[in-house]
């Protein structure tokens, strides 16, 4: 990249000069960091397991108390403290890598082969040049990264900000109001019979809802209703289809081969829930009634 080009308000070069001053006070910082924990360490050694003891027990023994003393002494919170102690105690000095932030110890501390992972940072996705980010480290860990560049970490950045029902349900009405997301969610069968089953409910509920006086029905519901019922017909059309597509396809894959008894029952007991199935949906689209008798519930669940 020309060194008059823009980075933000000032040149590329000028802009390589801030970076190569600011890596200067990253490492300076992460020398830092790391003295306190270690003299916190000298002063409050990590207990014989490794200091995964509660809190609490730290508490007891007297170590809170003075590692509070020396974090007010030296004009540092107490879990800036903690945590560098922490830390410190995972990284004995020659383990430590240079180039790598405190923040990337930290992060990193959590897996066993730290001490071999940290020689090898990934490759950046701006440069291809192989360096520690915070988001690199917290991949390797498995936590959310601040700038997801995955299919998957966007998908996981949406659910943490849709946790809220009202806001997921916004979120998702917004999306299926495009026509391709819309397709490529009708094709997920899941979805789409929830989707259904939602807009039977609904209509359902809204049958029974008492009609307010002098109120017109809305003229979309009663298409509304068609396609609903249209709809279920098909998935129930497509259920058959996907049954007998599926056992034609595996019945002639067992020739030759010869079923225990135990399995000879089992497939027995199944087609019998099939032929009562098949024989329930016959006669609810020939009377209409489509409530199943206790033992025809049974027999599905497999009673």
């Amino acid at each position: 990249m020309p060194a008059n080009t823009k980075v933000g308000s000032v040149t590329r070069a000028r802009y390589e000069e801030i970076i190569t001053e600011d890596r200067k006070l990253v490492e300076a910082d992460t020398k830092i960091q790391f003295v306190i924990g270690d003299h916190a360490l000298e002063i409050e050694p990590m207990r014989p397991h490794g200091g995964s003891q509660p809190a609490s027990d730290e508490e007891l023994l007297g170590v809170r108390e003075t590692l509070e003393m020396y974090a007010e002494d030296i004009g540092v919170p107490y879990n800036q403290v903690r945590l560098n102690r922490q830390t410190a105690s995972k990284w004995p000095a020659e383990y430590r890598a240079d180039g790598a932030s405190f923040e990337i110890h930290r992060i990193l501390e959590k897996l066993d082969d730290r001490f071999e992972r940290i020689k090898n940072p990934p490759l950046h996705p701006r440069d291809g040049v192989p360096r520690w980010t915070q988001d690199a480290a917290k991949r390797q860990v498995g936590w959310r990264v601040e700038s997801p560049q995955t299919v998957q970490e966007k998908v996981e950045a949406i659910h943490d900000l849709a946790a809220d029902e009202h806001v997921a349900a916004r979120v998702a009405t917004d999306f299926l109001r495009r026509p391709a997301v819309a397709s490529r969610a009708a094709g997920d069968d899941t979805a789409r019979h929830l989707f259904n089953k939602a807009q039977s409910d609904r209509w359902r509920q809204d049958e029974e809802t008492e009609p307010v006086p002098g109120r017109p029905e809305d003229p979309v519901a009663p298409v509304v209703r068609h396609l609903d019922r249209t709809i279920e017909f098909l998935d129930l059309i497509g259920a058959c289809h996907k049954f007998v597509a599926a056992t034609g396809r595996l019945v002639p894959q067992m020739r030759g081969r010869r079923l225990s008894d135990d399995e000879q029952d089992l497939i027995h007991k199944n087609v019998a829930r099939v032929r009562a199935t098949c024989e329930w949906v016959e006669a609810a689209v020939g009377s209409g009634h489509l409530d199943m008798d206790e033992e025809l519930a049974k027999l599905l669940r497999g009673e």
